[in-house]
């Protein structure tokens, strides 16, 4: 032991004021000290933009909005004029996808298509969100008996068959996109509902919820200023999936006449011609179904990018 106590006396000794320099203190640029700190949302960001399937879902669906609203407008068809004397022609340089059977132009057709279920999509989803967000943070928030008569009330309108609303609709009103927006309405903001209460019972407990009670907040100002915040990536996510489900939905619809009626045109009543016609004339089938199914991809691939971005462990 009175060895170790020498060795480090030594040592002690060795060592001199004069070896050692004092340095100035440096500015550290941040640059130069390594990459600055993320925020949550830059980081969202920087995942999405690195999944190339959803940014070319992303980049698709931006092609197809400006193509479908500036299009029509430049090009020198109007989807509504007939013309006997051009019917059935394939494509060629001036009908770029043709005519149908009554000499009207496809390609003005498929974009004022494009048009009308862009439409419906996101004026649906639109109101899925405000409804599903309103009712939903009301059942997650104040739970209970609140919580239990009002998730009985949206499990047994989720029960209901959708095309028997649709049904009920039409027998009372004409069949448009208003009678379409209302049927994808009634009972679809029920999913957006269930996906806001969840989140909102897993917030409602933080310390930032808690001490904005304790302050006095209202009920409404905790759930719309600081819980559903907190909640917008499954929100968003949920949203973006959406879309393409009532672009579908609008489709299908139109597809068995009880959507939007002919002349106007629609994807769906635009393939329920082409089927009947797929045989001879194929092109009069294959444009509004390739552009369905096209944005239809686009929009899905896009909400699982999303989705993968805010949550990268859904991806494993």
């Amino acid at each position: 032991m009175s060895n170790l106590n020498s060795n480090h006396k030594e040592r002690s000794d060795a060592l001199t004021p004069d070896m050692f320099e004092k340095l100035e203190r440096a500015e550290v640029r941040v640059d130069e000290a390594g990459r600055a700190s993320l925020t949550a949302w830059q980081d969202i960001k920087m995942r999405l933009m690195s999944n190339k399937l959803a940014m070319t879902g992303f980049w698709i669906i931006i092609a197809l909005v400006l193509v479908a609203f500036i299009m029509p407008f430049i090009w020198p068809f109007d989807h509504f004029t007939n013309n006997l004397t051009n019917t059935n022609q394939p494509p060629n340089s001036t009908h770029w996808f043709g005519t149908d059977d009554l000499g009207r132009d496809m390609f003005e057709r498929v974009w004022k298509g494009a048009q009308v279920s862009l439409f419906v999509g996101v004026v649906a989803a639109l109101i899925d969100l405000i409804i599903g967000i309103i009712y939903g943070g009301i059942m997650g928030y104040y739970g209970g008996k609140v919580d239990e008569v009002m998730n009985r009330f949206a499990e047994i309108l989720y029960s209901i068959p959708y095309l028997l609303v649709v049904i009920l609709l039409l027998v009372v009103m004409e069949p448009s996109l208003t009678t379409i927006i209302i049927a994808m309405s009634i009972t679809g903001w029920i999913n957006m509902a269930w996906i806001v209460r969840g989140q909102i019972m897993q917030l409602k407990n933080q310390e930032y919820a808690l001490a904005s009670k304790s302050l006095g907040a209202g009920a409404m100002r905790i759930i719309f200023r600081h819980l559903i915040p907190n909640a917008m990536g499954p929100i968003l996510v949920t949203l973006t999936l959406t879309i393409p489900g009532a672009i579908f939905t609008e489709a299908f619809l139109s597809f068995l006449g009880l959507g939007v009626q002919s002349p106007i045109a629609s994807w769906g009543t635009m393939i329920d011609d082409g089927v009947k016609a797929m045989s001879i004339y194929p092109w009069r089938l294959f444009f509004p179904a390739f552009f369905l199914s096209l944005t239809i991809f686009a929009f899905n691939v896009f909400g699982d990018g999303l989705r993968d971005a805010f949550d990268p462990k859904l991806k494993k």
